[in-house]
């Protein structure tokens, strides 16, 4: 079991039993605590238990680059109607955010990622997360797999060279399946949309992912000018022969 404990402007992620020291006092988390009990540290700062949501763990859980976005998340499981039948190939785990959300609402994945370092972390945040018998995560290449990998409702790839899973996506999708691709630059999803064409996909279509918050003032309401509103290139494309 995980929790998350907020107050005055803080959060943490942590066990029950585990001591947290804090700039508000030491927090000790009872064993038997349960969501919705506040607690408080010995200088007597109260804390509420909270069950963690996955945006909760998408800002806690150890990251080992620039994780995908829980907006894209968001942008994959609707645009690929992800759900609970579903049997999905994730290549790049990377911090296994998508992974971890994919398994929460109920489809079995199967991930790749071959970076030993990237592959410890993400094996360790399942754990964290709770999803180890939705999520089946292999520390290899998905590449010497390519000619056994078949039957999935969706694929999705967050990898340099996507198109060379790209080339095998007819026989590892299924008829009606959805191939989905995340790539940070356009030349690359350009490639992703030619090998898609090519191996006779379709429904091919490429989105640019931006967001901006609106801000709320007195003198009126617009976009805000700071941040960055792009995160990256989703390629949607399906099988349907």
């Amino acid at each position: 079991m995980i929790v998350l404990v907020v107050g005055e402007n803080r959060e943490y992620l942590c066990h029950p039993g585990e001591e947290i020291g804090t700039d508000l006092g030491i927090l000790s988390i009872p064993e038997n605590v349960k969501i919705g009990e506040i607690i408080e540290t010995h200088l007597g700062k109260k804390f509420t238990v909270m069950e963690p949501r996955v945006i909760d763990l998408f800002r806690h859980l150890e990251r080992t680059g620039a994780p995908i976005l829980p907006r894209d998340v968001g942008l994959i499981i609707g645009m690929a109607g992800i759900g609970s039948n579903d049997l999905v190939l994730d290549v790049g785990t990377g911090t296994g955010i998508l992974s971890i959300c994919l398994g929460k609402i109920g489809a079995k994945v199967i991930t790749y990622e071959k970076n030993p370092k990237f592959f410890e972390v993400a094996q360790n945040n399942m754990k964290r997360a709770r999803v180890e018998e939705m999520v089946e995560i292999r520390g290899k290449d998905v590449v010497e797999d390519l000619t056994v990998l078949n039957g999935f409702s969706v694929v999705t790839l967050d990898m340099r060279n996507a198109e060379v899973v790209v080339e095998h996506a007819r026989k590892i999708l299924r008829i009606g399946g959805v191939l989905v691709v995340y790539s940070p630059f356009i030349e690359s999803a350009k490639k992703v949309v030619e090998c898609a064409r090519k191996v006779g996909l379709s429904d091919i279509k490429t989105i640019d992912t931006i967001q901006r918050e609106i801000e709320f003032g007195a003198r009126g309401s617009r976009p805000q000018t700071r941040g960055v509103g792009h995160s990256g290139y989703l390629t949607f494309a399906r099988r349907y022969t």
